[in-house]
């Protein structure tokens, strides 16, 4: 397997200025405690691990380990700024390819894992923690739902590198019977299908989708840009905590007039 460094651990490293690993953990969640803007933070990515003990987890997937580990860090912020009027931000760095799919990881519960990673980014969110997640990568599947959906803001790079979707375009054309041409011929019309940054944008989802020089090796300049571009969502996010902004799009129209008339009903 490459020893490439992936985009998560770069843009850890980047935004943290290279400040010391949490120790302690699994090597695959990795965790900076830096500062943003005039505060202190606590940076978390999933990077790959040729070594990681559960061999469908080498890729930057995440698994049993990488799940109960993110509960566990995002938790222990929660926990030490229980009393703290002011709570720090929460920086989810996503760069991943997938949950972990494999028998031990069913048998071994990974659906409690996932869960207990992204009900910790809930609960922080919650709490009253600023969550930001900024997506370098590939944000997919229920990784992607463990380690980044649950942020206040999102912010994604304008780059072909990054992408965000449920399933990957194989198995998703297995799924529902297509070949992989008609599936992306669908999705030029269904953009909750479609695969590219621009139509998930359309879902109001994203807070800023920012132009990178280089999102593999990033300039002072780019690491400024999405520096300044993450102590803003952490503004934004604390004047307004809720999720209510993914619902401002056109393309989320009628899941706003879903949410009306049900609140009006009950």
């Amino acid at each position: 397997m490459s020893n490439a460094i992936s985009r998560g651990e770069t843009w850890l490293a980047r935004l943290t200025d290279n400040a010391p690993r949490m120790s302690g953990l699994c090597p695959s969640v990795q965790v900076a405690d830096a500062t943003l803007g005039n505060e202190p933070a606590r940076f978390v990515a999933v990077i790959p691990d040729a070594n990681n003990h559960y061999p469908r987890a080498v890729k930057g997937e995440v698994g049993l380990l990488e799940g109960w580990t993110l509960a566990k860090v995002v938790s222990e912020v929660i926990a030490a700024d229980a009393n703290n009027e002011t709570k720090r931000p929460i920086v989810a760095v996503i760069d991943v390819a997938s949950q972990a799919y494999g028998r031990r990881e069913e048998a071994f519960g990974i659906h409690q894992a996932l869960a207990g990673a992204a009900g910790a980014y809930a609960n922080a969110r919650l709490a009253g923690h600023p969550v930001i997640g900024l997506i370098v990568g590939k944000a997919m599947s229920g990784a992607f739902l463990a380690h980044g959906y649950q942020a206040n803001r999102l912010i994604a790079f304008n780059d072909k590198g990054v992408m965000i979707h449920a399933m990957g375009k194989d198995a998703a054309a297995r799924i529902t019977l297509r070949s992989v041409e008609s599936l992306e011929k669908l999705a030029e019309t269904i953009p909750p299908m479609a695969y590219d940054i621009d139509n998930y944008r359309s879902l109001g989802l994203l807070e800023d989708l920012l132009d990178i020089g280089d999102a593999d090796a990033p300039s002072d300049e780019d690491v400024a840009t999405v520096r300044h571009t993450v102590e803003q969502a952490v503004v934004t996010a604390r004047r307004d905590p809720g999720l209510s902004s993914r619902l401002q799009a056109e393309n989320r129209r009628s899941s706003a007039l879903v949410r009306e008339k049900m609140r009006t009903a009950w």
